[in-house]
């Protein structure tokens, strides 16, 4: 009954079953596309983004391992992430005082002034996102987002 019922919904709103993911699919990759080039305009990518706001929010040099778990991948691709972000001056290793063997990644002041570049950017996409969905029941939307699991 509940299916049905979600079928009705979609065709009241003017939207085919078959249409329905296509929807979601487009809608999320332009979101996504807004978000990367509001990024680009700061000279981030989201990565770069996601590792330097991690490493403000710490306030204090992360290890790569801790680094790796914040950002939920492995760190192979979290040692390649953090030498891009050296050679850009965004962020420098230092030595882990805990362990000798261990390195640890401090974000400058540069990479400390691009991520709050990217921050206000991502802001405003936001605040233009919310504007575009005006008309919108977000709370309607809200749960129907939810209940794609």
């Amino acid at each position: 009954m509940k299916q049905v019922s979600v079928r009705r919904r979609a065709r009241s709103a003017g939207i085919a079953n078959d249409q329905v993911m296509h929807s979601l699919l487009h809608a999320a990759h332009a979101v996504q596309d807004r978000l990367e080039a509001a990024l680009a305009e700061v000279g981030l990518s989201g990565p770069k983004f996601a590792a330097l706001t991690h490493l403000v929010r710490a306030g204090e040099p992360l290890s790569l391992s801790e680094c790796a778990t914040r950002m939920t991948c492995v760190r192979s691709n979290i040692t390649q992430l953090i030498d891009r972000l050296e050679a850009e001056g965004l962020v420098r290793r230092v030595d882990d005082p805990a362990d000798r063997r261990g390195v640890r990644a401090a974000v400058t002041q540069l990479g400390a002034e691009r991520q709050a570049a990217g921050e206000r950017r991502m802001e405003q996409v936001q605040e233009e996102f919310v504007k575009s969905l005006s008309g919108v029941d977000r709370a309607a939307l809200g749960r129907a987002l939810a209940a794609i699991k």
